[in-house]
């Protein structure tokens, strides 16, 4: 037996992050053990737990999904903590794990600094030299840098992120950061340093190309607190004694890429043996210091590395590197060539008619330059990213070698948890790519797409991903710091959400308010993320967080509804890029009403406050929600469906969501069913939904009696289809369906992403309904599941695994003859409720002994299906 999983809010020994009430979570892992008896959870002061600050002592109800700490926190103080845990085979022991807090409400000595020049377009370094005499015991770097920073001691780069402070909306909140570096302190003279780049704070990035949209100068604050063993501390803090000098970066932001002249490059700028003498005085700036908090955002890391697959001469003599994957990041490279050579990189998403393209980029550069200095060096940028699978190389003096360079995939530093395998590659394929497009636009906010020039959290596409991200990849923590972000924005807009987070300024306008934000379906990312994360990581943590959040965009929609229950005012995005709309101005926004998609999510926003306001014990709030909830359902039946219960809108998306959403009384269901399936018959079984009606298609038909063509849905391989792209060589989801033609030329260029992660939703069906696992209300975080898996036999197998909050699950199936074998693995001290369709218990046999001799094994028949109560284990059973 074994603890293993530990974190602290969903992170592994965060240091620095705003932790507000301490939520503690572990997996146990045990073979011999099925059940959980007790549990102890111990905080210390000291990592020999000599100094025991909280003890919960043996408890019958601790949950390791769970466990919040009763306990009041100290700034800057590392808790170590451990558990035990008794089973009913045995006693184990965790290791121990640490969380440290940032320094709260401690002030600030230091002061926002800024570069003495005029010209704010002057990439500078930043830096000041101090002595260390004594012997230290222990050091703390707490650190915000705009636009963007790269913190520098004694030439050594302080911790491996990239892009921090990162992006929230920085007109509410600054995040400042906070590294060990205790390691990097020398006796004798030292020096502490940053560079700093444009990021999103200052640099051309928006719809608008603008500038500088919060804030116009570069500016740095810290604080390095020194502790000595004798007990004594100092405290190196920015201020007016601070030096600066231009760096070799020469220009760059977000969207155009990089210009770095090694020629200005000043080597060992952070170490002591360069003298500052000649450097250029700071100034301070004056940035509120009430903004500042400690950081909420988890890492951007460089997760993965990858050759290039071939390099290309093209028609046009162009010289491209194929990566063999659209990836996000950038292309690193060592290089060592005569002084002033120019190396310029050019990076795109596809090759057209074999040469490098990228119109579909639209005003983004997404350029790198390097020039050379004669000196041999390691190149990669250091404020900019890219989205690409081919790179255009310019400049370069030798042969170019794949081996040259390589790829560096750069995303939010997020645990991946699940994985699907299926008996069709192209099935495969399509969840590959699903997953590498959560990689790609899963950085620090979850992007619409990471090459062109956009690159911004659209709200609509985050929620309807929300349930695949959590299958997908431990998304906790992530999706805290985005929601964070859409409350602080919602307060400037009452209540009303801006179309994405940050809003970047756009949304500020009141008199816009209705322009920038508050679409259905996008503004749901305020109630379906947190309910999804909550399902998922049973975390009431994120409902405490959002609850008002929740409340309040319900309640700028019952502000417009003027008694009628209906949504029909303002601007709605629609069934986006839907295949049933007419004329080329609005096709954009499907066939499907946009008062029809608005009403529904108004009853669906609203169910899902009383939800969330149940769960945290709001019992009168909850009793509100649910009472406008149902008023929102029947207006939408007196509005959209006649007495017999037929839709006035046929199209598939307002099928899918009067199911989905549970908007129509029982009675009504089947003809609304009828008449979805009439109308997929009508397009020869082919989807015609958008970014509104795809998510739940399939879900709707599995869940509903038509697994089949759900399958179906699926495995299509012509346009429209996931398959489609698939087939057309794609390496992540489409932003169209048709973002390339049969010919492989592109469509539509002035919206045309082929990185683009929406309809990868898919792959929540594949996890919940292909293959099983749902988690369960009642039993949020996996502690309870119901596992459903609905074979079909257009596929020979299929299975997933899931590293829950809970522990590691197990389900698949396969065709054997006549036969249907499944694997389950229930983790420790969890339960399943297993339902097998089209099983009896006559016909069942569990690990080899027939269902009908294990007395011990709770189940029973209903109708067309058969249920087993599971708890821990391994169960290979066998349906005839």
């Amino acid at each position: 037996m074994e603890v293993t999983r530990m974190m602290c809010n969903r992170m592994v020994n965060p240091l620095g992050y705003s932790l507000d009430r301490p939520r503690l979570s572990w997996v146990t892992e045990a073979d011999d053990a099925t059940k959980q008896i007790a549990c102890q959870v111990q905080v210390a002061a000291d990592e020999a737990f000599d100094t025991i600050l909280h003890d919960s002592g043996q408890s019958k109800v601790i949950d390791s999904i769970g466990y919040t700490l009763p306990m009041k926190l100290e700034p800057c103080t590392r808790y170590y903590w451990r558990v035990y845990v008794w089973t009913d085979a045995g006693e184990v022991r965790s290791p121990i794990a640490w969380f440290e807090t940032a320094k709260m409400d401690e002030p600030w000595q230091g002061k926002w600094i800024t570069p003495e020049w005029e010209d704010n377009s002057i990439h500078p370094y930043v830096r000041k030299g101090f002595d260390i005499n004594k012997e230290v015991a222990q050091a703390r770097l707490y650190i915000c840098g705009l636009g963007l920073y790269e913190a520098e001691m004694n030439g050594k780069r302080i911790g491996n992120e990239h892009l921090s402070p990162y992006f929230n909306s920085y007109t509410d909140w600054l995040q400042y950061q906070t590294f060990d570096v205790t390691d990097h302190l020398s006796q004798g003279k030292n020096v502490l340093g940053a560079m700093l780049g444009n990021g999103w704070y200052k640099g051309r990035f928006g719809f608008t190309n603008e500038k500088g949209i919060y804030g116009d100068r570069f500016a740095l604050l810290c604080e390095l607190v020194v502790h000595y063993t004798d007990g004594s501390t100092d405290i190196i803090a920015t201020d007016e004694s601070w030096k600066t000098k231009p760096s070799y970066i020469m220009g760059g932001n977000i969207y155009d890429g990089e210009v770095q002249d090694a020629n200005k490059l000043v080597k060992d700028w952070s170490t002591p043996t360069i003298l500052d003498d000649d450097w250029d005085g700071v100034r301070t700036i004056d940035i509120d210091f009430n903004l500042l908090e400690a950081r909420r955002s988890i890492p951007v890391l460089i997760k993965e590395t990858i050759q290039p697959i071939e390099v290309i001469h093209t028609p046009k003599g162009e010289v491209v590197l194929d990566m063999g994957q659209n990836m996000v990041g950038w292309v690193r490279f060592n290089i060592d060539a005569p002084k002033d050579t120019v190396i310029n990189l050019q990076y795109g998403e596809d090759m057209q008619d074999g040469c490098f393209y990228r119109e579909n980029l639209r005003s983004a550069k997404a350029e790198f330059t390097y020039i050379s200095n004669g000196e041999p060096r390691e190149v990669q940028p250091h404020f900019t990213f890219y989205g690409f699978r081919y790179v255009k190389v310019e400049g370069w003096q030798e042969e170019v070698k794949p081996e040259d360079f390589t790829g560096c995939v750069v995303y939010s530093d997020l645990e991946t948890i699940g994985h699907i395998e299926t008996s069709n590659p192209m099935v495969n394929r399509l969840f590959l790519n699903t997953m590498w497009g959560q990689k790609g636009n899963f950085l620090d906010v979850p992007t619409d797409c990471p090459q062109r020039d956009e690159r911004m959290g659209w709200t609509g596409d985050a929620q309807v991903f929300s349930g695949t991200a959590c299958f997908n990849m431990d998304s906790n923590a992530f999706f805290h710091k985005y929601l964070y972000d859409l409350a602080k924005e919602q307060k400037n807009l009452d209540g009303v959400v801006p179309h994405f987070i940050p809003s970047i300024g756009l949304s500020k306008k009141v008199e816009d308010r209705y322009q920038d934000a508050g679409s259905s379906a996008w503004s749901e990312a305020a109630t379906v993320i947190p309910w999804n994360v909550y399902l998922h990581y049973g975390d009431k943590a994120i409902l405490e967080q959002q609850l008002h959040s929740m409340k309040d965009y319900v309640d700028s929609i019952r502000r417009q509804d003027d008694g009628s229950r209906l949504w029909n005012t303002g601007f709605h995005f629609g069934d986006w890029l839907a295949l049933d709309g007419e004329g080329d101005e609005f096709h954009r926004s499907g066939g499907t009403p946009t008062d029809l998609i608005a009403t529904a999510c108004y009853a669906y926003s609203a169910g899902l406050v009383a939800k969330a306001a149940r769960v945290l014990g709001e019992k009168k709030l909850a009793k509100e929600y649910e009472r406008l909830s149902k008023e929102v359902k029947q207006a939408f039946c007196e509005e959209f469906v006649t007495p017999r219960g037929r839709l006035v809108v046929n199209t598939q998306t307002a099928h899918i969501l009067a199911l989905f959403m549970d908007l129509v009384p029982d009675k009504l269901r089947k003809r609304i069913l009828d008449s979805l399936v009439k109308n997929l018959e009508e397009n020869n079984y082919y989807l015609k939904t958008g970014f509104v009606g795809t998510p739940y298609f399939c879900r709707v038909l599995s869940e509903n009696g038509y697994n089949d063509l759900a399958y179906r849905l699926l495995l299509n391989e012509e346009f429209p289809s996931w398959l489609y792209s698939v087939k057309l060589g794609a390496t992540t989801i489409w932003e169209r369906w048709n973002s390339l033609l049969p010919d492989g030329r592109f469509g539509e260029l002035g919206m045309n992403s082929l990185n683009h992660y929406t309809y990868g939703s898919i792959v929540e069906w594949m996890y919940r309904n292909m293959c099983g696992i749902n988690p369960v209300e009642e039993f949020p975080g996996f502690k309870r599941v119901r596992l459903a898996p609905q074979p079909n036999a257009q596929l020979q197998y299929a299975k997933a695994t899931l590293n829950s909050a809970a522990g590691r699950y197990e389900s698949g199936w396969r065709y054997e003859e006549d036969n249907v074998h499944y694997h389950f693995r229930i983790p420790f001290d969890a339960q399943a409720e297993l339902i097998l369709p089209s099983a009896k218990i006559s016909t069942t046999v569990v690990n080899g002994v027939p269902l009908q001799e294990q007395k011990q094994i709770r189940c029973s028949e209903q109708e067309d299906r058969l249920i087993i109560m599971l708890k821990t284990g391994t169960y290979e059973i066998q349906v005839s």
